[in-house]
């Protein structure tokens, strides 16, 4: 009883080589890469810096000055409770406010059955003449 072992070919002969490539080392130096780069990689922060003020802040020398616009529900447009007639008189006050140093605050109060597009008109006057300080406000009296 005897086994062959060989590829068959005769004792003695030089064996054939190789065709197939070794992958192992690839495999591995791959690998050692894939290592690096994760260690490499930063840690993900899902956190915001702010740079906050330190301590109490100094109380407010003044009371700021405020402006009153206020849209009726029929688009009407009240300035310190004053009727602005046209656009171009609202247009003029904001430039007003704009051009001071210290802007006042403008409280718009809209009512709340008035159409979007007044207030809007007036929001977006305001942003486009430079006024700074403007908020909506709303006062269920006015309402």
């Amino acid at each position: 009883m005897s086994m062959n072992v060989g590829s068959g070919s005769a004792p003695g002969a030089d064996p054939e080589p190789m065709m197939e490539m070794n992958m192992t080392p690839l495999i591995d130096v791959m690998l050692v890469l894939i290592i690096m780069l994760i260690i490499t990689i930063p840690k993900a922060n899902h956190s915001v810096n702010l740079n906050m003020p330190v301590g109490t802040p100094p109380p407010p020398t003044k009371e700021p000055v405020v402006v009153q616009i206020d849209v009726d529900f029929d688009g009407t447009i009240l300035w310190d409770g004053a009727v602005v007639p046209d656009r171009a008189q609202l247009e003029q006050k904001l430039m007003n406010v704009a051009a001071q140093a210290d802007q006042p605050e403008v409280h718009l109060r809209p009512n709340k059955l008035v159409n979007y597009e007044s207030v809007a008109g007036v929001m977006a006057a305001a942003q486009r003449l430079g006024v700074t300080k403007i908020g909506l406000v709303g006062n269920e009296q006015f309402q």
